[in-house]
């Protein structure tokens, strides 16, 4: 049974960049690692989320090999059509009832529509998962609080490699003049901030 709802706010969960290549421990990332562990909390937040009748969208990266961000140090991943630029495995996604969205760049808001989509369904607020915290996570979060929406990052729920990095970006974060628009918490804390 469905627990109503006590916060003013109707969240939507984006779960961020969790893709084939990202995830695959046979051509594996710095992250790689970390993000599988990632796998099972986001599960769970995704279960609650559904439980609840809450937006779960996966925002992935769509990227063309000739991209600009590729000029840089970055290699081509992720790449638009490709097998490696889908959700990875393991993760509990149902296209029946779960939106994604494939990016163009690191936010989930670049070009995507998820603006429209998130003011369509009457969400207020944005719960973010996913890799990397320093990168797609950071720009997502800071793009959410652009569009008005508030936003939970959540620290247990994100990487980023190596891990003292996804520490640091949390700890510049934890106490913040947005707050409580942008907020740091664990995929635990959810209940006592949505219920």
């Amino acid at each position: 049974m469905n627990r109503q709802n006590q916060s003013a706010d109707k969240p939507a969960l984006i779960i961020v960049d969790m893709v084939k290549d990202n995830l695959n421990p046979d051509h594996p990332f710095p992250i790689t690692p970390l993000a599988m562990q990632l796998i099972s909390p986001i599960n769970t937040l995704i279960d609650m989320f559904r439980k609840q009748a809450w937006p779960v969208v996966f925002s992935t990266d769509a990227f063309h090999e000739d991209d600009f961000i590729f000029r840089g140090r970055m290699k081509p991943h992720s790449l638009a059509g490709t097998r490696g630029a889908e959700i990875a495995d393991g993760l509990d996604y149902r296209p029946e009832i779960d939106t994604w969205l494939p990016k163009p760049r690191f936010s989930a808001f670049f070009q995507t529509g998820l603006e429209d989509i998130l003011n369509e369904q009457k969400v207020t607020l944005c719960a973010v998962a996913g890799i990397a915290t320093n990168f797609c996570i950071l720009t997502t979060v800071m793009d959410a609080l652009c569009h008005d929406f508030k936003v939970i990052l959540l620290e247990d729920c994100t990487a980023a490699s190596p891990e003292s990095i996804h520490e640091k970006m949390l700890s510049i974060y934890r106490r913040n003049p947005l707050y409580p628009l942008l907020q740091i918490a664990s995929a635990k804390d959810m209940n006592k901030l949505l219920f």
